[in-house]
């Protein structure tokens, strides 16, 4: 199976219709198995799969290098059509406790260096502060990626999690490839003032937590036990109530995707897909199995009908619970 390809904004990269975000490789949902990740990595590059997403801060470094030694151990024709998406600037302590970001321009060609000699590239193609730094004006942090840019570091410049205003002022300083940001068919936030800014300016829009980080993958249960270093162990949405409210969601979709004859997870991505060809999905998916299924949405096609059984069994902010814990919501950096 071949991806088709689609434009990351007027200004960005081409991309696969999917890409393939690695964190969960390394960090945030428990245990993974290194070797099955790099298989992963390489399956998803052989089906066509060209974006692939990490950040230098997922497990301190880990994953950069994970990545890194899925590329070095890849064909070379394969190794050569990936596209490097980098979130840089959350700080870290060696307790893995958060201490905040730093967008400030040393600091950020300081982590650029640190990549790529953990990815062991010569380049960088997306480049994008994970969350925007109070105390740096965005304008400073996106002209040090420009001047990387100009020095063959990065490609291209991308946000992450920032608002109207933020977007507007970064797209004044540089060409903006995207902007990545969580889009699902129960987090539709950005349909209100952030999807119809980046499409006047003309920014794609990278969709991570398609799935919900696994809530609407169909195969997460209400009696699950996740372990203590997993953060749905922590997210609202995973939590008591909110819990039952928002798997009986899932089971709506379910009915419909069963009627299509797939799965509730590939329902869910290819209503992302269906949003516009400004949109590329992130998926999370840590094993062969689990990216195949997730490969499988590119065949489905959602008519009007579908798309308003969707809308009928999933309303806009039908979910309970945010999507981050209280204190990580106030630190988003957006001007939601």
């Amino acid at each position: 199976m071949t991806t088709h390809i689609r434009t990351l904004g007027t200004t960005g990269p081409q991309t696969s219709a999917l890409g393939l975000g690695c964190m969960g490789m390394s960090a945030m949902y428990g245990e993974a198995d290194r070797a099955e990740s790099i298989a992963t990595v390489h399956a998803a590059l052989e089906a066509g799969v060209t974006l692939l997403d990490t950040g230098d801060f997922y497990a301190t470094g880990h994953n950069e290098m994970l990545v890194g030694e899925a590329l070095r151990t890849a064909p070379a024709a394969r190794r050569e059509q990936a596209l490097i998406s980098v979130k840089f600037g959350a700080l870290r302590d060696p307790d893995g406790n958060w201490s905040g970001h730093d967008g400030r321009p040393a600091a950020v060609k300081n982590f650029a260096a640190y990549s790529l000699q953990r990815l062991g590239v010569d380049h960088i193609d997306i480049y994008r502060i994970a969350r925007l730094d109070p105390d740096v004006p965005i304008e400073e942090t996106v002209g040090a990626i420009a001047e990387l840019i100009e020095k063959g570091y990065v490609r291209h410049v991308g946000l992450s999690e920032v608002g109207p205003e933020t977007i507007r002022r970064a797209a004044a300083t540089a060409p903006i490839s995207d902007l990545q940001i969580e889009y699902a068919i129960i987090t539709r936030d950005i349909e209100r003032e952030i999807l119809p800014t980046t499409r006047e300016l003309g920014i794609g829009i990278t969709a991570y937590g398609v799935l919900s980080r696994g809530l609407l993958s169909g195969h997460f249960t209400r009696d699950r036990q996740l372990a203590a270093n997993d953060f749905r162990a922590f997210s609202p949405r995973f939590q008591g109530e909110n819990l039952r409210h928002n798997l009986d969601l899932v089971e709506a979709l379910r009915e419909i995707a069963e009627h299509k004859g797939v799965s509730v997870a590939q329902i869910a991505i290819a209503w992302v897909l269906s949003r516009g060809e400004d949109i590329v999905p992130l998926v999370g998916a840590r094993t062969r199995e689990r990216l195949a299924e997730s490969l499988g949405a590119l065949e489905v096609t959602l008519d009007e009908a579908d798309l308003a059984a969707i809308e009928k069994a999933v309303p806009a902010d039908a979910a309970a619970g945010t999507r981050y814990p209280a204190a990580q919501m106030a630190h988003l950096g957006t001007e939601q």
